[in-house]
């Protein structure tokens, strides 16, 4: 066990390389999808880590529930300053377990608010709130009976088929700031996020990061990403990049964001001067891993890596801690 047991606590560093350089390097797609998986990896690792060091460093309290032979002091033993590093790790885990509870809860009593919301309002997939405060976000898992658009409008905007059971929730102030191509390329944007299901990505960053504060600069990539995912999607659909790019530039300036960071919004405060200057640039290549001699693609075989590292760092921290309490006195 020793110092493997520490190590992928330490190894998300590898991947802070490439949640900087993805941004730039990488098509949206790719970036989304590829830091997703690393923050998903590495979090996981990192919090089986903290629970082995749990176990090792508390079974000496009185009234533990393990086994006898796990307080044995070879068991003890396979982990540096079992200890110190113990009572580190409970409070560490009890951490994660009171953020990731919290996070929940807010995410479960937001989407309930939306959905109530939005019980009678018609319109299919499209959700059209009068507001006086502007925004727009993608409301996944949401159905309602079809019917008559809200506005006659409203139905000349649905230029692909409808998300996989979601809404598109805007409002009436978000509305009156576009023009009509506008409107078009912010339906697109939103069904893109539906269509991606960019909310799966968005919660597994944010619990990622977490669990492990060294994610962090994960979740603010994804977060970025995933919106450039969708600009490409609304650029592709609608073939006007520059009016995408004016639609968010236009929307950023009146937004006011989405409920919850995990529900994925047209434009809200952040880097959205480099999401219209990316999108009056050529669309970026659909290349899904990059040279291997190339700082990007360096950096992500770096990251992967450490995360295969971290991967194997648990499991064999797992496996050894095993193997020592089945082999201590019964």
């Amino acid at each position: 066990m020793g110092v493997f047991v520490l190590l992928p606590l330490l190894l998300p560093l590898t991947a802070l390389p490439i949640a900087r350089l993805a941004e730039r390097h990488l098509h949206p797609r790719v970036a989304t999808r590829l830091l997703s998986a690393l923050a998903a990896v590495l979090a996981a690792c990192s919090t089986v880590c903290l629970g082995l060091l749990v176990v090792v460093g508390t079974v000496q309290l009185p009234g533990h529930p393990l086994p006898d032979a796990w307080a044995d002091r070879e068991a003890r033993t396979t982990a540096p300053y079992e200890e110190t590093a113990g009572k580190g790790a409970v409070i560490a885990l009890l951490a994660v377990a009171v953020s990731w509870s919290t996070a929940v809860r807010r995410h479960r009593r937001v989407r309930r608010e939306a959905e109530l919301a939005l019980a009678g309002v018609p319109g299919g997939e499209l959700a059209v709130l009068p507001d006086e405060a502007a925004y727009a976000y993608a409301l996944p898992g949401v159905r309602s009976r079809a019917s008559r658009g809200l506005l006659g409008w409203v139905l000349s905007l649905r230029t692909s088929p409808a998300g996989p059971g979601g809404r598109i929730v805007v409002s009436t102030a978000m509305l009156a700031c576009l023009d009509a191509g506008e409107r078009a390329a912010l339906v697109a944007h939103e069904r893109a996020h539906l269509a991606g299901r960019h909310h799966r990505y968005l919660l597994a960053v944010r619990f990622a990061a977490r669990a492990n504060p060294l994610l962090m600069p994960l979740r603010s990539a994804v977060a970025y990403t995933a919106e450039r995912w969708a600009d490409e999607e609304a650029a592709r659909v609608t073939g006007e990049r520059r009016v995408v790019a004016r639609a968010i530039g236009k929307a950023a300036l009146v937004s006011r964001g989405t409920p919850t960071p995990t529900l994925a919004g047209f434009a809200a405060p952040g880097p959205v001067p480099r999401r219209v200057a990316a999108l009056l640039a050529p669309a970026p290549s659909p290349v899904s891993w990059p040279p291997v001699f190339t700082a990007v693609g360096l950096a992500a075989w770096a990251a992967a890596a450490g995360t295969l590292g971290s991967a194997l760092s648990s499991a064999n921290a797992t496996l050894t801690l095993f193997l020592v309490l089945e082999a201590g006195p019964l």
